[in-house]
């Protein structure tokens, strides 16, 4: 009994720590933002293209590496425009109040905001209803994920789902379907 509760004081313990960006650890920037990737590069070329180490700039406590010292500058004059949406999480995923995935290499921008996602699929499926579905994500940014912890949050949905939850499946089918394939 006394282990068991060791075990969950500390998965609470490691689970409090975790990041509320969409980070991984490269060298020293153990809170690397787009695994690297320039942000600027997005609006400017409509690509990822890799940051360097040498270019970087710490912006809400999470690094943000880029290509040159021009694409940094412009950064540094306004982040908020260049930073990814539900910060780096899979757009798709917000959707349903889920922050999870988010890739580099798969992305959106719409309106000026930069919109990530967990892979194609994700990307089609949202791209189905993008009005509402950017709606849906902003409000349950707002409400729900951005002041959470997002493996805990990410459980609570998963476990509660919102009313309007569809599975892949259920996605797959709807996008087929709108296809005209069967």
């Amino acid at each position: 009994m006394i282990n068991r509760l060791i075990l969950i004081a500390a998965l609470v313990l490691s689970i409090a720590g975790c990041a509320t960006h969409n980070t991984v650890s490269d060298g020293g920037d153990s809170q690397l933002m787009l695994k690297g990737h320039d942000p600027v590069a997005y609006f400017t070329l409509n690509k990822p293209v890799p940051g360097l180490p040498d270019f970087k700039a710490v912006h809400e406590g999470v690094t943000y590496r880029f290509a040159s010292e021009a694409n940094r500058e412009q950064f540094r004059l306004n982040p908020d425009k260049f930073k990814p949406q539900f910060n780096g999480f899979c757009s798709n995923g917000m959707v349903y109040a889920i922050p999870l995935g988010g890739n580099h290499d798969t992305f959106k921008i719409v309106n000026g905001r930069l919109f990530m996602f967990g892979g194609e699929n994700s990307k089609k499926y949202w791209e189905m209803d993008e009005k509402r579905n950017i709606e849906l994500g902003d409000n349950y940014w707002k409400t729900e994920a951005r002041d959470s912890i997002p493996r805990i949050q990410a459980w609570k949905r998963l476990a509660f789902k919102v009313p309007h939850y569809k599975t892949n499946r259920e996605l797959a089918a709807e996008y087929e379907s709108r296809q005209g394939k069967k």
